[in-house]
């Protein structure tokens, strides 16, 4: 079987383990290198041989993904972008990108990409419907329901909330106290794309954000939280990457 080497390039690392999730689900596709400082990748990717496929998000600092390509393009047979935004598409063009991902893109949009950069197929988007899912849920015991094991799904998930030795968890339509710390759970969530922790005492999911009034967030089950200090730049960064702005805004 022809196996295909992989590099990701991500200032995000949720954005990595969500990639490196997809990337798992082809087997011809190996990973070979992930990068969250593209000055690293920069300083490696040009010593070492060329990969098959380069993954490379666009809006980093230090050095911005157009600029990283031109440097790297020569070390990988495909290139393919990773980004929240529109703008670079034209830009991603002249940098002799192969595809363009824009973010948050499906399982199936990134198979279909993946079988047309190689004019082969390697994986059916038919068979990733069918293929049993791995890693969607865990299991907790409930400590208000006589250690009860629940199941949780991580889509469902809407924050989670340190209690001293505990943590609620809260869902799209319960709660649930179990025995578990804040950095145990964030460690998990880690693996999964779209959390992030806000507050010394909170981890949310960005999918369930219903509105942002300046530090104050409210969750779509009617939670408030605040922003922490320590979280504020990369909570900031996050929504500042998916705010549509018009001319007429200031």
């Amino acid at each position: 079987m022809r196996m295909y080497r992989c590099i990701i390039i991500d200032d995000e690392p949720q954005a990595i383990e969500g990639l490196k999730e997809y990337i798992s689900s082809v087997a011809e596709l190996s990973i070979v290198g992930t990068y969250t400082d593209p000055l690293l990748a920069l300083k490696e990717i040009v010593r070492d041989e060329p990969v098959d496929l380069i993954f490379l998000d666009v809006d980093m600092p230090k050095i911005n993904g157009i600029e990283l390509a031109r440097e790297i393009r020569s070390k990988a047979n495909k290139l393919v972008f990773t980004t929240a935004h529109t703008k670079y598409a034209y830009e991603a063009f002249e940098a002799n990108a192969d595809a363009y991902l824009l973010k948050p893109y499906s399982l199936g949009k990134f198979i279909i990409t993946i079988n047309k950069l190689f004019g082969v197929k390697l994986a059916s988007t038919d068979e990733m419907v069918h293929k049993p899912v791995q890693k969607d849920f865990f299991f907790v015991k409930s400590r208000e329901d006589d250690l009860k094991i629940l199941k949780i799904l991580y889509a469902d998930i809407v924050a989670v909330e340190s209690k001293q030795n505990y943590i609620m968890i809260y869902t799209l339509s319960k709660k649930i106290l179990t025995y578990m710390s804040l950095t145990e759970i964030g460690k998990i969530l880690n693996t999964k794309p779209g959390f992030m922790q806000l507050h010394r005492s909170f981890i949310i999911s960005l999918d369930q954000i219903e509105t942002i009034d300046g530090s104050l967030v409210k969750m779509t089950n009617g939670i408030r939280i605040a922003v922490g200090d320590t979280y504020r730049k990369e909570f900031n960064g996050f929504v500042a990457d998916r705010l549509i702005k018009t001319g007429k805004q200031t």
